[in-house]
C-alpha cells in the first residue's frame, strides 16, 4: 500500500528544462517561490531533456540523484519547477517517499497562504479544487476501497466516486458564489461608469512595487513586502488630481512566468478590474535586469484575460537601484505622448510627474474654445456654467455673451445640438484681438 508522505520545509528544488538553456533567473525566481511559501531551500538540481519522461518527467537516473540528495540533506519535499501529471507525481512520491509538488501547487499554496477576503478565499478554492480534480487518482489506497458494512452496502460506489462527485458539486457551489462577487463587482463599475470616473489599473510582473506605488498615491496602508504575491485581493480607492478630477485606483494581483490557467480562470473576476479599466499602469521593476522579458510575460496574461487592447503606460519604478543620480523622468514617443515614466516608489521621487501623467491624459479629451449664447437664452448660459470651465466672459450690446471656456468634446455636442450654442473657436484679427461675435 502507498499512503501520500506528509509535507515537510526542507525541500530541493528541480529545475526542469526542455531543449533549451538553463536559466539562472528562473532558478533563482523558483527559489523565491519556494521561499514565499514558506519552503527552506537546501539544494537545487538541474535538469536538460529532449523530451518530458512519461514515468518520472526527469527519467529515472536523475530521480535516483535527487533521493541522493534528500537523504544527504535531510529534506523532506520536492518542488519541481515544471507541471507535472497525475500520474508522474504520484510515481515520484511512492519512489522518493516524500512530498512532491509542481510548479502549480506551489503557486496555489502561496495564493491560499496570501488570500484573506472572502472572495479571494473563494477564488483560491476554487483553483485548488480544479487542480485536484484530475489528482484524484493518486496515491490515498482509502480511495479505491468500496464501503462496507451493515448499511453501508449498495451498489457499490466507490469512495474515488463519491469523493469525485462532492468535489464536482463543490466547484458547482463556489462557481455560483463567485458569480454573485462578479455581478456584484459589476454594478460597482456601472456605478463609476454612470458617474464618468474613469478606472486606472495597476498591472505588473510581481513583485515590481505596485502595492508600493498605490500606497504612496492613495495614502493607504495595503500590505506590501519584498516578496512574490504580497498582494493577492484587490484593492480599489479613490483619488483626486492636482485639477480636482477624481479617478480609481485599482491594485490587483501581480503576474508571473507560467502562470497556472486555473489560477487565471478563477480570479477572472478580480482580473475583471482590470479589463474594464479605461487605462492600465504597468508597473516595471527598472532594477531587473530581465524587465523586457517581464513586461512580455504581463502582456501576454493581459491577452490571455481578453485586456490587451486597452491603453496602457509604463511605470519603471525602483528608479533608486539603477543609480542614484538619476532624476524621474517622462518618456515620449514622436507624437508626443507619453510612453514611460520613471520614478521611484519607495523613496517618493516622481510621483508628481506620475499625477501630472494622468492628468494629462485624462485631459486628451477636453476643448478650449470660444461660446457664443444668444441674448435671452439664460437656461443654455446657466447650462454651460454647469458643466464647464469659464475662463472669461465678454458681453455685446445687443444682449449677446461671449464666453471662453474648457470642456469634454462630448458635452460640447451636447451644447450645440440640444441648447442652441454656438461654437465660434479662436478667431483673431491681423492685431490677435478676438473678433467680435457677440453682435
Amino acid at each position: 500500500m502507498f499512503e501520500r508522505p506528509q509535507t515537510g520545509e526542507r525541500a530541493v528544488l528541480v529545475q526542469v528544462n526542455f531543449l533549451s538553456r538553463i536559466d539562472e533567473d528562473q532558478i533563482e525566481e523558483f527559489r523565491e517561490l519556494a521561499v514565499s511559501a514558506g519552503a527552506i531551500p537546501v539544494a537545487s538540481i538541474t535538469c536538460s531533456r529532449r523530451s518530458p519522461e512519461p514515468k518520472f518527467l526527469i527519467g529515472e537516473a536523475k530521480a535516483t540523484e535527487i533521493q541522493a540528495v534528500l537523504q544527504q540533506e535531510n529534506a523532506d519535499l520536492v518542488l519541481v519547477n515544471h507541471t507535472l501529471t497525475p500520474a508522474q507525481e504520484r510515481n515520484l512520491e511512492r519512489f522518493l517517499q516524500c512530498r512532491v509538488l509542481d510548479r502549480t501547487g506551489l503557486i496555489l499554496d502561496i495564493f491560499a497562504q496570501r488570500a484573506t477576503s472572502h472572495e479571494g478565499r473563494l477564488q483560491v478554492e476554487l483553483a485548488q479544487l480544479q487542480h485536484l480534480s484530475t489528482r484524484l487518482v493518486r496515491g490515498w489506497t482509502h480511495l479505491e476501497r468500496q464501503k462496507g458494512g451493515i448499511g453501508l452496502r449498495g451498489p457499490g460506489e466507490t469512495q474515488l466516486e463519491t469523493d469525485r462527485r462532492l468535489l464536482g458539486d463543490r466547484i458547482k457551489q463556489l462557481k455560483k458564489r463567485l458569480q454573485k462577487v462578479r455581478n456584484s463587482r459589476g454594478q460597482g463599475r456601472r456605478s463609476r461608469q454612470k458617474a464618468e470616473i474613469p478606472t486606472v489599473s495597476l498591472v505588473g510582473y510581481t513583485n515590481a512595487g505596485k502595492s508600493t506605488l498605490f500606497n504612496r498615491l492613495t495614502q493607504s496602508h495595503v500590505y506590501a513586502a519584498d516578496q512574490l504575491f504580497a498582494t493577492l485581493d484587490p484593492t480599489l480607492r479613490r483619488i483626486e488630481l492636482t485639477n480636482g478630477d477624481p479617478v480609481i485606483l485599482a491594485d490587483t494581483v501581480g503576474f508571473i512566468r507560467q502562470l497556472p490557467h486555473d489560477l487565471v480562470e478563477a480570479f477572472r473576476s478580480t482580473l475583471e478590474e482590470t479589463r474594464q479599466a479605461d487605462l492600465l499602469l504597468h508597473v516595471v521593476d527598472a532594477s531587473d535586469e530581465n524587465y523586457a522579458d517581464n513586461i512580455q510575460q504581463v502582456n501576454s496574461v493581459l491577452k490571455e484575460i481578453d485586456a490587451q487592447d486597452i491603453p496602457q503606460i509604463e511605470v519603471f519604478n525602483k528608479l533608486d537601484l539603477i543609480d542614484k543620480d538619476l532624476s524621474p523622468r517622462i518618456d515620449r514617443d514622436p507624437q508626443g505622448n507619453v510612453k514611460r515614466v520613471w520614478i521611484s516608489a519607495q523613496k517618493k521621487l516622481g510621483l508628481e510627474l506620475l499625477s501630472q501623467v494622468l492628468e494629462e491624459y485624462f485631459r486628451s479629451d477636453l476643448v478650449k474654445t470660444w461660446l457664443r449664447v444668444d441674448a435671452g437664452e439664460g437656461k443654455a448660459r446657466a447650462k454651460v456654467y454647469q458643466i464647464a470651465k469659464v475662463i472669461q466672459e465678454q458681453h455685446a450690446d445687443n444682449g449677446n455673451v461671449l464666453l471662453e471656456v474648457v470642456l469634454e468634446q462630448k458635452d460640447l455636442d451636447m451644447l450645440l445640438l440640444q441648447y442652441g450654442v454656438i461654437d465660434i473657436g479662436y478667431a483673431q484679427d491681423s492685431t490677435g484681438k478676438l473678433i467680435n461675435y457677440c453682435g
